[in-house]
């Protein structure tokens, strides 16, 4: 079963560096429009140089190989190597194919949706195309800014420098292909059908969790808690539901107990349980 597993995760990281590469050769680069990280400095180098831009990629990525290693762990590591590795062929095997198109605004939107999926299914199943992020973490232990913030910066940098290399018009396109790849990492890394965990304090505890298992269908966790001004004992509700059952829950409380206290926020994963994202009802 271990190999079956580990099978499955190569062929998803394959597919993901496929894309990737089908997103930055068949549309970006022949547009010169850019990514942010390492791929966007190869892109850049391979434009001023003349060197492949597959070898830039991997020879680039090679000290995060052994951050990676390092910070994070042998798996990654390894994910990151194979992943990047097909990344670097993949470039090198679709150079000499033409672009989709030489619009800059199609090439934008559909290089960046394609360059996302790819390096989100890579991330999803535990790999990185890009040494930016590896390298913000190891800039954390010893800076007072986040991953975040960090990938932000050198991605700002980078995007910029774009502007002296290719001109300030590509690099607009290319801050826009970068902010469309991102957000398509989120929906491949998150899914479409967000989960969200609901929290509910009411004195009518026990009645709107029978309504939220019985018209809902989900199940409920009682937690016992305490409020801090009165002193008195909370009955809390503990939840999750997807996205499109969000607005009937919210119904079913405020018909149950118009005054209860309700809390929602975005989870990025749910596994075990009752827990089912199909069974919207």
């Amino acid at each position: 079963m271990g190999s079956i597993k580990i099978a499955q995760k190569g062929l998803l990281l394959a597919i993901g560096a496929g894309l990737a590469a089908v997103g930055l050769e068949l549309f970006l680069v022949p547009n010169k429009i850019i990514d942010g990280g390492i791929v966007g400095i190869s892109i850049m180098l391979s434009h001023l140089l003349g060197i492949k831009l597959g070898i830039l990629i991997f020879l680039l990525n090679l000290p995060f190989f052994y951050i990676g290693y390092k910070q994070i762990g042998k798996t990654f590591a390894l994910s990151t190597f194979f992943a990047v590795g097909l990344l670097s062929v993949g470039t090198a095997f679709l150079h000499s194919v033409d672009a989709v198109t030489d619009d800059p605004l199609l090439a934008t939107v559909f290089g960046g949706i394609i360059l996302g999926m790819g390096v989100g299914m890579v991330i999803r199943y535990g790999g990185s195309l890009d040494g930016t992020e590896i390298l913000a973490i190891l800039f954390n232990k010893r800076l007072p800014f986040s991953v975040g913030q960090i990938v932000m910066f050198f991605n700002i940098f980078i995007l910029g420098s774009a502007g002296f290399v290719f001109g300030w018009e590509r690099a607009m396109y290319s801050l826009m292909a970068y902010f469309i790849a991102y957000k398509m990492i989120d929906i491949v890394i998150e899914g479409l059908d967000e989960t969200k965990s609901v929290w509910i304090i009411s004195d009518r505890a026990k009645e709107i969790g029978e309504a939220l298992l019985y018209r809902l269908g989900r199940g409920v966790t009682y937690l016992s808690g305490e409020g801090a001004y009165t002193g008195d004992e909370k009955k809390v509700i503990f939840c999750v539901v997807t996205r499109l059952e969000e607005a009937k829950l919210k119904m079913i409380v405020q018909e149950m107990d118009p005054q209860a206290f309700l809390a929602v926020s975005n989870i990025h994963d749910v596994n075990g349980g009752r827990f089912k994202k199909k069974d919207i009802h």
